[in-house]
């Protein structure tokens, strides 16, 4: 019934990864099932046999998906099932896509949905290495068109040692953590943390990755001719007209040079600029000549496109008239929103971010719940990117993959030069809204949010800035330009988007995405030196506007003690129904939240105020402190009886104050003295190594009374106080 064929990639160290197809999903166009250890995903993928009407473009759509049962769990809320893509499944679709895309044929416009399915998890295989190889083979497997194969594979640096797809636990302690997607020729896409680590280091890793890329594409090849996979299948979603080609660029070329050349640093003013260019060349047609609009306007693009980069390649000048390795004009401001907890306004040409930090509890910390991740996330980041930034009439619906994408680069810019968890008590989410835009949004947001976490008082252990680079190359020459700062255009125009973000000491993220074949890594390394340069002179001028955190927290930003006890005393605080903390709480106004960590208790108190937090941090002492002899205590009388009285001198601790303990003269009856409520010092003399129990005396702290003539000189007692 089944014609299975399967092919393995040894990965050097023992470890297999087992490709099979003819056994699942045999009505897809492609499909193949990637087994490692325990884990398998299965990625299939379907192309139209048309392209839609008027479609110029690829209508590419790729999808991660997760299955809770591959982990053998079921899905929380009330529907029990797996509902919208977790912001996990989100950033794995985006790096599957990133280096998919630019492998169709610029000509290919049939709608293609590519699905990758994790039907079984291993909980120390990391699927999202193996999400890309999956999807390319189940393209190569197919009729559809794909320049391919290409891979992609995680290289992680432990120990000074480079390695490929490490499993979790080795990954907690790598210092380079990089997803790296090629073809066999080619690096397309790079993504990842760093921790501080150099040029050079970085290029060694995409070095490493693009070696064992190159086996994994190699068996794609392979398993396709063994399956019998070579022929594509013929289309023809493009009809052209040379003639009005020729004519279009001989009559709009040098009109559009010219208005590239302006060297205009207004945006929408080039936009018009290249409009009555394209406007002009149609007013010479009426109705009746029926001239093809569209075809017009996609071979101008074209036009635009070769204009601006020969700009740069013949002149050495853009758009906006920069030269290739100026960096636009900055502003910096910390403080615009006087009402947060911190804030920053970070505006970079016309680009710009508008950043609040927010400090909150544990409580406000970000529950994570996806098939291979639980538990919480102290410090989030969310990027917002809405449509009055680039001047569109348009709504805001929900978030795209791409504020997704743009927030999680910059957290993993951020988040290796947060304090330790030690030093702060606090869950941090950070906000940028990106108000204008033109190129650089996401590494804006790196620099407002370093810019608002000092303003804010958090001790950030260094700053960080980013900058995006790009690349124009000539198809003809080994001529090339390294671009620093790229506008929105010249991201669109170019052949590389190359963003690197870190500290005055090294590289703390990354992100790429390469359209040209043939990069060196030469060209790279030249790129990441220009970016360093670029990113010393941004902290220049940050480093300008704030040097070092704030010393203090803002005057309204709450605060959090944090206070170490011992596991024995976490369920004295919490009491019998979480009756006691509940008391402290209601009482102080405060919010206490107690865990076990590491064989003792954890305690973080939150409140609104210092005297509320101090009133909070007292009752605690006194509930988790252990009575010592000899100390003295301020207690409350609780109980009288005829043999004295029950004082509590701590929270839920009483002592027995004997008659003949509360003072030095003889008293008939303890209410000569005392009565219920009475507060009073008292000694802690002795504990009952048996029982526990205290005895206190009031006698000891009162004043010795004068010995009587020819009386007894020894004490009335037998204390040695």
């Amino acid at each position: 019934m089944f014609n299975i064929k399967e092919k393995n990639i040894d990965l050097g160290d023992g470890r297999i990864i087992t490709l099979e197809t003819g056994r699942m999903a045999r009505q897809a166009d492609g499909s193949v099932l990637l087994k490692m250890g325990k884990t398998m995903l299965l990625a299939t993928v379907v192309s139209a046999k048309e392209a839609k009407e008027d479609t110029d473009f690829m209508p590419l759509s790729v999808e991660y998906k997760e299955k809770y049962a591959s982990s053998g769990r079921i899905p929380g809320g009330f529907l029990k099932r797996e509902s919208r893509p977790s912001d996990y499944e989100v950033l794995i679709s985006r790096l599957v896509d990133r280096a998919l895309r630019p492998l169709f044929p610029d000509d290919y416009h049939a709608e293609t949905f590519v699905t990758v399915n994790l039907i079984s998890a291993d909980i120390d295989i990391i699927p999202d290495a193996l999400a890309g190889l999956a999807a390319s083979t189940a393209l190569a497997l197919s009729d559809v068109p794909f320049n391919g194969p290409m891979s992609e594979v995680r290289v992680a640096r432990i120990n000074n040692n480079y390695i490929v797809n490490p499993t979790a636990s080795q990954l907690k302690d790598a210092d380079i953590d990089l997803m790296v997607g090629a073809t066999f020729e080619n690096i397309l896409m790079v993504e990842g943390e760093m921790k501080e680590v150099s040029e050079a280091d970085m290029i060694e890793a995409l070095r490493v990755a693009h070696k064992a890329i190159k086996v994994q594409c190699q068996a794609q090849m392979e398993f396709a001719v063994e399956v019998g996979k070579t022929v594509k299948r013929e289309y023809s979603h493009e009809s052209n007209d040379e003639d009005l080609k020729k004519k279009v660029w001989d009559e709009t070329y040098e009109k559009c040079y010219q208005a590239a050349k302006s060297g205009t640093n207004d945006k929408h003013k080039r936009e018009e600029a290249f409009d009555q260019v394209i406007n002009d060349f149609l007013s010479q047609y009426t109705e009746e000549d029926a001239v093809n609009e569209t075809l017009v306007k996609k071979y101008y693009h074209d036009v635009v496109k070769e204009a601006a980069r020969r700009l740069v390649l013949d002149e050495s000048i853009r758009l906006d008239g920069r030269k290739p390795d100026q960096i636009r004009q900055i502003t910096c401001e910390i403080d615009p929103l006087p009402a947060t907890h911190g804030s920053a306004l970070f505006t970079r040409g016309e680009t710009q971010s508008l950043t609040t930090v927010t400090l909150g509890t544990k409580l406000d910390e970000k529950i994570i719940d996806d098939v291979l991740n639980k538990g919480t996330e102290k410090f989030t980041l969310h990027y917002n990117f809405p449509p009055f930034s680039t001047g569109e009439a348009k709504a805001a619906r929900g978030i795209s993959r791409r504020e997704i994408g743009h927030g999680n680069l910059a957290h993993r810019a951020l988040k290796n030069m947060m304090p330790p968890d030690a030093e702060n008590p606090y869950a941090i989410r950070i906000v940028s809204d990106i108000l204008e835009s033109n190129g650089s949004s996401s590494m804006a947001t790196v620099c407002a949010g370093t810019l608002a976490l000092m303003d804010s008082g958090i001790k950030l252990r260094k700053p960080v800035s980013g900058i995006a680079m790009g690349l124009i190359t000539d198809k003809n020459s080994d001529k090339y330009a390294i671009l620093s700062d790229i506008l929105g255009d010249e991201d669109h125009l170019g052949d590389m988007d190359f963003k690197v973000t870190g500290t005055r000491d090294g590289i703390t993220a990354t992100q790429m995405d390469i359209k040209v074949e043939g990069l060196s890594f030469e060209v790279l390394t030249k790129a990441l030196e220009q970016a360093k340069a670029g990113r010393l002179h941004i902290l220049d001028i940050m480093k300008g506007t704030i040097a070092e955190p704030r010393p203090e927290l803002k005057p309204h930003a709450p605060r959090i003690e944090m206070l170490t006890i011992p596991k024995d005393m976490i369920g004295a605080l919490i009491g019998p129904g979480g009756k006691v903390i509940q008391e402290i709480q209601r009482e102080t106004g405060t919010t206490i939240i107690v865990e076990e960590v590491d064989g003792h208790g954890d305690v973080n108190i939150f409140g609104e105020n210092k005297e509320a937090i101090t009133a909070a941090l007292a009752w605690v002492r006194k509930i988790v402190t252990v009575p010592e002899v000899g100390q003295v205590y301020k207690g409350k009388v609780k109980t009288i009886v005829q043999f004295g009285a029950f004082v509590e001198i701590l929270p839920n601790k009483d002592g027995l104050l004997h008659i003949s303990e509360i003072d030095w003269k003889k008293i008939g009856t303890v209410e000569e003295v005392l009565k219920e409520g009475d507060e009073i010092e008292v000694k802690l003399i002795d504990i009952d190594p048996k029982t526990g129990k205290l005895k206190l005396s009031r006698k000891a702290l009162l004043p010795r009374p004068p010995r009587e003539e020819g009386g007894d000189n020894r004490r009335p007692d037998n204390h040695r106080n």
